[in-house]
């Protein structure tokens, strides 16, 4: 069987949580070795690392942009004290969304450099959410290089060719969720086949993006990561084995584990 690194999953969703065990289980039957159960806030950072714990999982933490207008005062403190947890192996998800009106975009870029610097600090990947932000995003990572090295992933990619050679170009990973499955979407199967091998690893985004052909499955979840995997496996003309492969040492490099996490 295949072995799968889900890279992005929102695991404590009440979707998921309330069948947690089944939905780890069927992860593992489905060859999901490594996951990564990312926050959103600090209260969903805090239950993501205690799911990391129960289940044997990795966890990420961190703010999402759309949740940066409604922080305490307190939210960054725990945020960059969960990083130091064994079981985190990434900040985030930050980053920047045009398409939401939910957070100032200058809050949303006040604490997506808090995660930048926390990352070059701390030694830990961050994790990138964009939407109708690319040149906004990459005007930041730009200016965080001058810094020094840059290591983290671009989450459930949608940009194009341009900019994800200019996101592998400052260190980064490129990540694809079940969207590049979708019919109608040649143009982002295109920008996949053209992400260098090394840098190109995958996720479900659970419980969002179910692939195809299970997109009327909600909530999506680990054990349909290997529709994605298949779909990028054939539009890059690689066997499914062999993509798997590849792409779990890219996520395992990436997130600097060396064992597996379900």
């Amino acid at each position: 069987m295949e072995e799968l690194f889900d890279t992005h999953a929102h695991l404590e969703d009440e979707k998921l949580l309330l069948l947690l065990d089944e939905v780890i289980l069927r992860a593992l039957g489905a060859g999901v070795v490594c996951l990564v159960a990312v926050g959103t806030t600090a209260k969903s950072s805090r239950q993501c690392v205690q799911i990391a714990h129960q289940q044997g999982v990795y966890a990420a933490v961190g703010i999402q942009p759309n949740y940066c207008g409604e922080v305490s005062s307190r939210d960054w403190g725990q945020v960059v004290k969960l990083a130091s947890d064994p079981r985190v192996v990434a900040l985030g998800e930050t980053g920047l969304d045009r398409y939401w009106d939910y957070s100032p975009f200058e809050i949303q870029e006040d604490f997506f450099d808090r995660h930048l610097q926390a990352s070059q600090s701390m030694d830990l990947p961050f994790i990138v959410h964009m939407r109708d932000c690319g040149v906004d995003i990459l005007r930041m990572l730009s200016q965080a290089r001058r810094r020094g090295p840059l290591c983290g992933v671009m989450h459930s990619f949608t940009g194009d060719v341009e900019l994800m050679r200019a996101c592998v170009e400052l260190g980064l990973y490129i990540s694809f969720a079940g969207m590049v499955t979708f019919k109608k979407l040649n143009d982002l199967r295109e920008v996949a086949s053209a992400v260098p091998d090394d840098r190109l690893v995958i996720e479900t985004d659970a419980p969002y993006l179910s692939p195809h052909p299970k997109r009327a499955q909600r909530p999506n979840e680990p054990s349909l990561l290997v529709h994605t995997a298949a779909c990028l496996a054939e539009q890059r003309g690689m066997r499914l084995p062999e993509f798997a492969a590849l792409t779990t040492a890219n996520a395992k490099r990436l997130f600097r584990v060396a064992e597996t996490g379900v």
